[in-house]
């Protein structure tokens, strides 16, 4: 006999051994904390799996960023076509870009090698004082002694490298090997970061829009303020001091190569990096025209000296106000830590990021006393 569902109700029912049953029970972890514990794990496998793009990535929005306001003119010209403006601007950035680097880094590991092959001779059987050394005015004679105690008898370069850096010459020049094996692994890095270039242009407004949309809800009524900090840092500070250098170390580097300097090229990049620091570049091409001078080259070492001058007159009066500065000025202290932190960290691509970051915080900072100088005073305070 079947019992209609009142009576099933009103029947007693044994107690269950095991407590109540599944649908009444709440689960141990509930589904909204599993989702966020899944997504946290999903995030941390995709920085453990992809953190090795992370160079070609940031040098990719880096060099997009900048070149931005270019490509949007290029956008106009060809009539709004992405994939074409994009595949344009990818050879403008491989012949203007990729392919003079490569070729000036290519003469520098050259020249380089060149170097360490002369410092490990020099350290197995010694070398003479030069006499261009010890005819330098007022300090010749110093360096003629320091010359003798450090670089005259066998091994000494051996113990000067060892107290300097702890390294050995053999090491270091294994290590100069290395470099210039590695140019497979620099190829991929360069590979990815075109590759990576060229969605940047295409999709690039596709992807502003969706951060903004996202940033609203994290920073609402701020987003748009603290994002802008990023292209308009690199447009301004980063960009310029950038082609600033470029082109310092250029115009110098074929300057040394007329006035008869070895190994000109190097020389040039070392000027174009000690160019984003203050008074770098004067420094190494003052020294460059001492060497001249001292060795016998007079005139070559005073036209270069008169050429340098002139040019970083010229750079300081005109180029960099119109290239530097801008909606976006930082001040002189974190723009310095940004360039020497990022290249600790980030080798060549940290003189791009270190200074955004910088630029980050300093915008941060700002907003944080904005907040704080706008709220009303507390009732019964007296502000003075």
């Amino acid at each position: 006999m079947q019992l209609s569902n009142r009576e099933r109700e009103e029947t007693p029912q044994e107690p269950r051994l095991f407590g109540r049953p599944a649908y009444e029970r709440s689960a141990l972890v509930g589904p909204i904390a599993a989702a966020r514990w899944l997504l946290v794990f999903v995030l941390l496998a995709g920085v453990y799996f992809f953190h090795g793009f992370l160079v070609p990535v940031l040098a990719a929005l880096v060099i997009g960023f900048a070149s931005w306001p270019i490509y949007r003119r290029l956008l106009v010209v060809i009539g709004g076509n992405r994939t074409l403006g994009a595949t344009i601007a990818i050879v403008a950035v491989i012949s203007f870009i990729v392919a003079p680097i490569s070729l000036a880094a290519v003469y520098a590991v050259d020249e380089v090698r060149s170097w360490v092959v002369w410092i490990i001779e020099t350290n197995a059987s010694g070398a003479a004082v030069p006499a261009w050394l010890t005819q330098i005015p007022g300090v010749g004679v110093w360096f003629g002694e320091q010359w003798a105690k450090y670089v005259g008898h066998p091994g000494a370069l051996g113990e000067l490298v060892q107290l300097v850096s702890g390294s050995n010459i053999g090491n270091i020049y294994r290590g100069v090997l290395v470099v210039g094996a590695s140019a497979f692994q620099s190829f991929l890095t360069l590979l990815f970061m075109l590759i990576t270039l060229f969605f940047v242009y295409r999709d690039g407004e596709k992807l502003v829009g969706q951060l903004d949309k996202l940033g609203e809800r994290i920073l609402p009524m701020r987003w748009e303020r603290v994002s802008r900090i990023v292209p308009l840092t690199i447009s301004s500070t980063v960009t310029g001091m950038g082609v600033i250098a470029i082109g310092e170390g250029i115009v110098l580097g074929i300057a040394y190569w007329m006035a008869g300097v070895p190994s000109p090229v190097t020389l040039g990049i070392i000027t174009g990096i000690m160019a984003l620091v203050p008074g770098g570049a004067p420094l190494c091409f003052t020294l460059v025209s001492v060497y001249l001078v001292a060795s016998g080259s007079v005139f070559a070492g005073v036209a270069l000296f008169a050429w340098g001058t002139i040019e970083l007159f010229i750079v300081d009066k005109t180029l960099r106000p119109r290239l530097v500065g801008g909606p976006i000025k930082l001040p002189f202290l974190p723009t310095f830590f940004g360039l020497v932190g990022g290249v600790k960290t980030m080798g060549f691509l940290g003189l791009f990021v270190g200074p955004v970051l910088m630029a980050l915080l300093v915008s941060i900072w700002r907003e944080w006393l904005r907040e704080v100088t706008a709220q009303p005073a507390p009732p019964g305070r007296i502000i003075t």
